[in-house]
């Protein structure tokens, strides 16, 4: 059983795309490392053929904190999927992790089988912890919805991550971080921006001034364009989920309904949540991490970058005109 810890960064690098909310607790661990990693200078050059801006956010060298982050991964799968997650574990640790030694907080719905422990335990030096979650059924809800790639939790690491992200959002005072974005589907959240008007009318002061309204809304918030941070892979400080604005926020669309008599799912709201109560500079886009799920590829195409990676920037989903990153 996972037990209540400090750990206050997370990365979902393996999603159900359909788990709506949950109390992570985490598990108690100390991590230590000698010395800060530097940002790659690509944040200060990048050289993308869109319109995505990259900007370095600067922090006062006394702010700076020294060693990794308090942070972990957390996976959501089904023992059937072990083979399967083994090629991306094994990816994560050589492209990244081999390096930090983040834990591994492993999710299901039944207790894992001593082969899945095995296997996956031998995959790293991190400490690993098992838990039983809600994914099976949320699995097999949206196969039977139809849900596009619902079922299928194979993700890929194209990119050596020679920096330490965590640590990275932490010195930079960065609340959520993602690597691709989409539109969602209309008809799995048809009331869920009038709810959300009806929150920014009843709770003004939990708007953030200098926020990325742009980023939802072509009117000013009148309508919602479906953009969203695609929450397959996303970094997440916990204290924004565990603070009173985003309680608030979740207990009112709770008590709306819509998480049950429709299918909003984690990922708009996670993404309105962010866009509304964070300032600009705390939502990060991490081009230099190369990432794929199924028919949806990051892959950076800055030369530097690409000596990097192994993956084929042509097929980067940027740009295809479905995604969202470009705003």
């Amino acid at each position: 059983m996972i037990r209540r810890s400090n750990i206050k960064y997370l990365v979902l690098v393996l999603l159900a795309i359909y788990i709506l909310h949950w109390s992570f607790t985490g598990t108690n661990l100390k991590v230590s490392w000698s010395e800060q990693p530097e940002p790659l200078e690509s944040h200060k050059n990048l050289k993308l053929d869109t319109k995505i801006e990259q900007k370095e956010v600067t922090v006062p060298d006394n702010t700076r904190q020294i060693g990794k982050a308090n942070a972990c991964f957390v996976v959501l799968i089904r023992n059937s999927d072990l083979h399967e997650f083994r090629n991306t574990m094994r990816q994560l640790e050589d492209r990244f992790n081999h390096k930090y030694n983040y834990p591994y907080v492993f999710l299901n719905d039944v207790p894992f089988t001593e082969e899945f422990k095995k296997l996956t335990s031998a995959l790293t030096k991190s400490k690993t912890e098992y838990d039983m979650g809600i994914l099976n059924e949320k699995l097999e809800e949206m196969r039977k919805n139809e849900v596009i790639y619902g079922d299928s939790p194979g993700v890929h690491f194209y990119c050596d991550i020679d920096f330490d992200p965590f640590a990275y959002v932490r010195d930079h005072d960065i609340k959520y971080a993602f690597t691709i974005s989409m539109y969602e589907y209309q008809n799995t959240i048809p009331t869920l921006w009038d709810t959300v008007k009806e929150f920014i009318k009843q709770y003004p002061q939990y708007i953030e001034k200098d926020n990325l309204m742009d980023f939802l809304s072509d009117d000013n918030g009148e309508t919602y364009n479906l953009c969203h941070f695609w929450s397959n892979f996303e970094i997440g400080d916990l204290n924004f989920w565990r603070s009173e604005t985003y309680l608030k926020f979740f207990d009112f669309l709770d008590k709306k309904g819509g998480f049950f008599y429709e299918r909003w799912g984690d990922a708009p709201v996670h993404s309105i949540a962010a866009a509304l109560f964070l300032k600009k500079h705390q939502i990060h886009f991490f081009n230099e991490i190369g990432y794929r799920h199924d028919n949806f590829m990051h892959c950076p195409k800055d030369d530097k970058l690409q000596l990097k990676c192994h993956c084929d920037p042509n097929e980067n989903f940027d740009f295809d005109g479905y995604s969202c990153t470009g705003r």
